[in-house]
């Protein structure tokens, strides 16, 4: 009997790019050696999830989640916690696409990205576990990470990652941190922070050197927790990412690798939990690696051995300039060029 193959696809993601893409991705999938067949997700709540366990459950070799980051979380959400798993690929449709990115997929063209199925590459990849919810690429608490509830879809898509800057820039006087109690593999951190992120791949949010050495099947987090909620500061350890991933030696920084990890506020703040960008519950709440738990397809060639990605010309002198910004306002040479701005 052949393998079937359902591609999950949102119709809105991209400008309704993946709508018009539908009959070539099904192509690409038939010639890959699988019968296929598509679901339109609906405006009713999980429908993409729902739409992956029904396939699972009903015999499917391969569940194709194509939009943006939410609808490839609800699709791993819709397999990970069954017994018998189906594989999965990836094709891009939304603004960040922070979970292609880290597995090399093209994000300009689903046509292309569906073409990755065709070298047949594939990785087990871990998965985070939250309580009873699931998270393929980053979860996160504490007051910053509110800050992608904040920021439009549209001003995403049209400065990329320097969206959260710029809105984090108008949010950051307001900033308090929280008191948390964490804890991890290596050891228990009691005191304020303004977030922890937990990774599961080295692209959160387009900044591609939060966790500069993360690894996609090892069964570890990358464990980051900012102890500063001093505007400046912060937006000196914003440049630090930019420039190499040097925040993670920085003292208001604790990073370090864990399998699991125990979160709660002290007191009685409330602690929200962000689980791929969208608001995962509130902690206390309980984090585990899933090791090598949903086997994808990946453009495993491209993928380096810390899964740093490339960046365009225009990203990479947004970049430059705000490095040169947080430069003039702490008087500090953030770039090592010898200059100051």
């Amino acid at each position: 009997m052949q393998k079937r193959a359902r591609l999950i696809y949102n119709p809105t993601s991209g400008h309704e790019v993946m709508k018009r893409s539908v009959a070539d991705i099904l192509a690409i999938l038939e010639q890959a050696g699988y019968e296929a067949s598509a679901y339109q997700t609906t405006a009713e709540p999980e429908s993409a999830k729902h739409e992956a366990t029904r396939a699972a459950k009903d015999g499917f070799a391969l569940v194709v989640a194509a939009g943006g980051d939410g609808t490839i979380n609800e699709v791993v959400n819709g397999i990970a916690g069954l017994d018998k798993r189906p594989m999965m690929a990836v094709i891009p449709a939304g603004t960040t696409n922070d979970y292609a990115r880290a597995l090399k997929i093209p994000r300009d063209n689903p046509v292309d990205a569906a073409k990755v199925i065709l070298k047949n590459e594939t990785l087990k990849m871990d998965i985070g576990q939250a309580n009873d919810k699931y998270f393929m690429n980053i979860a996160g608490g504490g007051f910053l990470t509110e800050l992608t509830y904040e920021v439009p879809s549209d001003f995403k898509s049209i400065f990329g990652y320097l969206a959260y800057i710029v809105k984090g820039a108008e949010m950051l006087p307001q900033i308090k941190p929280i008191k948390m109690h964490l804890e991890y593999d290596e050891g228990v951190y009691d005191g304020e922070a303004s977030l922890f992120l937990l990774g599961l791949t080295n692209s959160v949010g387009g900044f591609e050197q939060i966790a500069p050495d993360a690894q996609l099947d090892d069964g570890n987090f990358s464990l980051i927790v900012v102890k500063t909620a001093n505007m400046a500061e912060l937006l000196h350890l914003m440049a630090l990412v930019v420039k190499g991933g040097k925040h993670v030696n920085d003292p208001r920084v604790i990073y370090t690798k864990t399998s699991k990890l125990v979160a709660r506020p002290i007191e009685s703040d409330q602690m929200m939990i962000n689980l791929d960008g969208e608001y995962g519950g509130d902690a206390p709440m309980t984090f585990t690696n899933l090791q090598q738990h949903i086997e994808m397809y990946v453009n495993k060639e491209a993928i380096p051995d810390h899964a740093i990605t490339t960046e365009t010309p225009e990203e990479l002198q947004a970049e430059n300039q705000f490095v040169k910004e947080v430069e003039e306002i702490s008087k500090e040479d953030i770039d090592g060029d010898g200059k100051i701005g």
